[in-house]
């Protein structure tokens, strides 16, 4: 199931790290354990943000995504399920149209 983790990072948190010279060091272990597709990186209302796109084969692998970025960060951390394309195709939205209209 591919996941959207969207991030918010707190501005005291994130200053902290870099003063102390840990945040390329947290950032790489959180990145690296999640194996994201997709990673970016941006601003959101004015707080540092991260956007990744994983792939989860169960559900009880959320923990894992999220308590980083709570733990070292203090983080917000919204979880959305996403579809590919070729994911909305085999959704079969025309027999449920159908089915539903």
């Amino acid at each position: 199931m591919r996941m959207l983790l969207n991030i918010k990072i707190p501005h005291h948190k994130f200053n902290a790290a870099v003063r102390d010279g840990s945040v390329a060091a947290k950032m790489n272990a959180i990145v690296e354990a999640s194996k994201p597709e997709a990673v970016y990186y941006t601003e959101q209302h004015g707080r540092r943000s991260a956007i990744l796109v994983v792939d989860l084969a169960d559900p009880s692998a959320i923990p894992a995504l999220v308590e980083p970025w709570f733990l070292l960060f203090e983080a917000d951390v919204e979880i959305r399920t996403v579809m590919t394309p070729e994911d909305l195709k085999r959704g079969g939205l025309d027999e449920l149209g159908k089915k539903w209209s």
